[in-house]
């Protein structure tokens, strides 16, 4: 592959440092599972059910890195390799995100019923396993590896832990000092400060939501200005500066201000609503997320003014007449010309977006109400709700019913 020097190099550094790394295809893991044949990835017996690992690697997506832990506290990567014909798979771990004291050891015993007999072996056997943080140079690493064979600078990541370990530094509370070492100390806060703000909105900007774990690794209260005494109302109004931030980034990378306006409005409410300073790096972590999937979900910054006023036109009302000549009248153009123009700024056909569009939509509301399907179907412009069963089942591989029933 092109990229086999910069693999290489990638996995020596990883093995240098302690780390377990390895290519496998789906079968080889599989396989591995079935005879529990090695204890890289499990402890004694594969902690891992078949049928779930099965149906994960069925559903593994390209462009996409899976963070993983498991109940013993070990955590895992892999993602696709691109270009392998036999689809290979590169794996990273176990591995501690943080140390783990002997007292934590004896409770995963228990929890996974590892006999008193066996613990001696469980001791020996972390104290075998590498720590690395998650702003670790050897995870930035693998970022820029990610960025460079998927050739984009923004890739989806997918963290079944949701595990975000908070990494305070300290910075002087004085916002005035007279002596002039506190002065440079605060200099150097209001730096770090800009410097944090400056790789949010980058990250914003371009959509790159794995980077997600290691900026937000670097914030803690002590990084916003102390301008009044309640600390809460301090986080509240660091929240409403970044709210701004994270929308002109978001705009910066090509989203309407019609979504923005939205989600911004939304993060406002929540911000004045935050309930204790224990939920504030939460809440960051969300408006991060939140900005970055509208960035990879609505950027339009390549797309020509015709097409980008047909897709505001489409998302604005789903339930609205969305033909072909409806939507080339309202722009006084042709329906071929838009039909053209359409498919080459997007790669899809004006009516595939609309039906993935609707499809979606109606997955939104099966999920989160208990409307009727016919109702959902109105909602989603189809009056006929035969048809719609029809569409839904094929796009998803599930009636609406069945869709429905399938989450509950």
């Amino acid at each position: 592959m092109f990229y086999d020097n910069e693999l290489e190099f990638l996995c020596d550094t990883f093995k240098k440092s302690r780390v377990y790394v390895c290519t496998l295809t789906p079968g080889e893991l599989m396989s591995s599972v079935r005879n529990a044949a090695t204890d890289h990835f499990f402890f004694q017996t594969p902690y891992v059910e078949e049928k779930k690992l099965s149906d994960f690697l069925s559903g593994i997506k390209e462009k996409t890195m899976y963070k993983a832990s498991d109940s013993f506290g070990r955590h895992y990567v892999c993602l696709l390799l691109p270009d392998s014909v036999k689809m290979n798979m590169l794996f990273i771990g176990p591995y501690l995100c943080t140390p783990i004291s002997s007292h934590e050891i004896l409770e995963i015993g228990e929890k996974n019923n590892v006999s008193p007999k066996s613990q001696q072996y469980l001791n020996e056997y972390y104290s075998s396993l590498p720590v690395l943080a998650e702003n670790s140079h050897l995870f930035i690493m693998l970022e820029t590896f990610c960025e460079r064979i998927w050739n984009s600078p923004s890739f989806a990541i997918i963290d079944l832990s949701k595990d975000y370990p908070t990494i305070d530094f300290s910075i002087n509370d004085n916002s005035v000092s007279n002596t002039f070492d506190d002065t440079l100390v605060n200099m150097n806060a209001i730096e770090t400060r800009y410097k944090f703000e400056n790789e949010i909105i980058q990250a914003v900007t371009l959509g790159q939501i794995h980077k997600e774990s290691r900026l937000l690794s670097a914030f803690s209260e002590n990084l916003f200005e102390k301008r009044v005494a309640d600390p809460l109302r301090n986080a509240k109004n660091y929240g409403i500066i970044m709210n701004t931030l994270l929308r002109k980034a978001a705009e910066a990378g090509g989203v309407h201000p019609i979504y923005l306006d939205r989600m911004s409005s939304s993060f406002a409410s929540k911000i004045e609503h935050l309930p204790s300073l224990a939920d504030n790096f939460e809440l960051m972590r969300e408006m991060f997320g939140s900005y970055c999937r509208l960035v990879r979900k609505h950027s339009m910054k390549n797309y020509s003014l015709i097409v980008q006023k047909t897709i505001l036109l489409i998302d604005s009302d789903l339930s609205a007449n969305l033909s072909l000549s409806q939507l080339a009248e309202s722009q006084s153009v042709s329906l071929g010309y838009l039909s053209t123009i359409f498919k080459k700024d997007t790669g899809q056909t004006i009516c595939e977006y609309i039906r993935e569009k609707r499809i979606n939509h109606a997955m939104h509301l099966l999920r989160t109400t208990h409307l009727q399907i016919q109702t959902i179907a109105l909602h989603c412009g189809v009056m006929d709700v035969q048809y719609f069963s029809k569409i839904f089942k094929k796009q998803t591989g599930k009636t609406p019913k069945e869709y429905r029933e399938t989450i509950k």
